[in-house]
């Protein structure tokens, strides 16, 4: 087994007013040479938008985008005409592919909104641009990694164009859980979004990340109760 281990407190961090983000890897002015990626993980922000504010029409092209909201609403437009507001809960992808633009804002002025932004690689190209999104059973998530993203259209969750498997779960003090890799050339990134574990040899923290590849089945040990992402992506593309 080999592992990357990416402590919260070492993540690059963006303060602009009315966003604010942090990324545990390379992105816009954070630029580390040793953390452009984890596998076709390219980019994992944690961003927080204050009341009414939010990222203009920008374009995005050939890359698998998906949004996870911890709190508040997040309003979606695009110009292949969808329009959306996603909360805790529900989970968004976009295949950007040929490209497509889009706007993403906090519907709220008067709390903040927080979720996670990731791009994930492709593993084709130049495909018509898609949207989709769920929202999730929230006991699906109770002690167990419930799957949340796969690369087969009629699998549970939302789907992208690469062969990843993202789960999530809410976990009580004192829960062991294992997972087992769907591809053993696959690596897993664990992101800690809440409590404390120790998995791997590592003990993690509230938003503390840890890369392992070249593994078959991990264990999991909550010390403390807490909500977990796992990343399941290629280590090469």
């Amino acid at each position: 087994m080999k592992k990357i281990l990416h402590k919260a407190s070492t993540r690059g961090f963006a303060d602009h007013g009315w966003l604010r983000s942090h990324h545990t890897f390379s992105f816009a002015g954070y630029h580390d040479p040793s953390r452009m990626n984890f596998g076709v993980l390219r980019v994992l922000n944690d961003d927080e938008v204050a009341g009414g504010m939010g990222f203009g029409t920008h374009p995005h092209q050939n890359m698998e985008i998906i949004s996870i909201p911890l709190e508040g609403e997040l309003e979606h437009k695009d110009s292949m005409g969808n329009v959306a507001v996603i909360k805790e809960g529900d989970v968004q992808v976009m295949s950007a592919g040929t490209g497509v633009n889009h706007s993403e804002r906090n519907k709220n002025r008067d709390k903040k909104v927080k979720f996670l932004q990731i791009w994930v690689l492709p593993n084709k190209v130049n495909v018509s641009p898609r949207y989709d999104q769920i929202t999730l059973d929230q006991t699906s998530l109770k002690n167990t990694f419930h799957q949340i993203i796969s690369p087969d259209p009629k699998d549970i969750g939302v789907w992208i164009h690469q062969d990843a498997w993202f789960h999530l779960g809410d976990f009580d003090k004192g829960e062991t859980i294992s997972y087992g890799m769907r591809k053993k050339s696959n690596g897993l990134y664990i992101f800690l979004l809440e409590g404390k574990c120790r998995v791997a040899g590592e003990e993690l923290n509230r938003r503390d990340g840890l890369g392992v590849w070249q593994v078959n089945t991990l264990e999991f040990e909550m010390m403390e109760a807490g909500q977990i992402l796992l990343m399941e992506i290629p280590m090469s593309n």
